[in-house]
């Protein structure tokens, strides 16, 4: 048996040190478990197999969720690697996000300085991943700017532009639903995280539909900005298909070409 990958993603700038992309969802990056299905870093292999074979070493340097779009920075290096660590460990890089949030908040600018924890931490939690604000998390703060307040049938919406000051586990979302303007299609921080177990056990659904909208959050990483080589560079990603439709308020088409996968027996 054979296993042909394909997966598409959009190459933005690219050096003998990095290349960067615009991963789009629900693409997931690296693998997770031993269930076999396409990643953004298989892509980049076949798509750098030249370079790997003399003498590349691809790492994944900003990591996003499997339902995050938008901006991924590979190093193609050790050094690299080293180097660009150490611009994120001492937070010299400058990280923008696009999030639509249900709602509109009363201010057009706020910032979220709320610490957060894993709620396996505080105790029993269905939700592994789940991350919630608590006094005994760890220091963590975003500022947030409202782009647009818009409508749709659904009810009122916003685009929030999201400046993470700390790379904390899922920051963002719970931040923003602490402020009380959850992500839209936001699984597991909409409510108690009731969807997420929902989805887990059912797939998506028209009920999930109904109180969700979108098949997944609606989160982009949309710009990044770092210094390399004594010249301030900043990267750009467009917005994904499916949150451009939905700023739009057209029909939200199934997310399309993200990941073509067969296998030839």
């Amino acid at each position: 048996m054979s296993l042909q990958v394909v997966v598409n993603f959009n190459v933005i700038d690219e050096s003998e040190d990095w290349i960067v992309v615009n991963k789009p969802a629900p693409l997931i990056v690296h693998p997770a478990n031993c269930k076999p299905e396409p990643t953004l870093l298989g892509g980049l292999e076949s798509l750098l197999a030249f370079e790997i074979a003399n003498g590349a070493t691809l790492g994944i340097v900003t990591r996003l969720d499997r339902d995050t779009s938008g901006i991924v920075l590979v190093a193609k290096n050790t050094e690299a690697a080293r180097q660009l660590g150490w611009i994120f460990e001492r937070r010299e890089a400058e990280k923008e996000y696009l999030a639509i949030v249900t709602g509109w908040p009363e201010e057009d600018r706020w910032e979220c300085a709320e610490p957060i924890i894993r709620a396996g931490e505080r105790g029993p939690s269905e939700i592994w991943v789940r991350q919630v604000v608590s006094p005994l998390g760890r220091e963590c703060l975003t500022r947030f700017q409202v782009e647009r307040r818009f409508e749709r049938d659904e009810g009122k919406f916003s685009l929030v532009r999201c400046f993470p000051e700390t790379g904390r586990m899922h920051q963002i979302r719970v931040h923003l639903a602490s402020s009380g303007f959850p992500i839209v299609g936001d699984k597991i921080y909409s409510g108690n995280g009731a969807g997420y177990l929902e989805w887990m056990e059912t797939g998506w659904t028209t009920e999930l539909k109904k109180r969700l909208i979108l098949p997944r959050h609606a989160l982009h990483a949309a710009a990044l900005e770092i210094v390399w080589s004594g010249s301030l560079i900043r990267w750009e990603a467009e917005l994904s298909q499916d949150m451009r439709e939905f700023l739009d308020g057209t029909e939200i088409s199934a997310t399309p070409g993200v990941v073509i996968w067969s296998r030839h027996d």
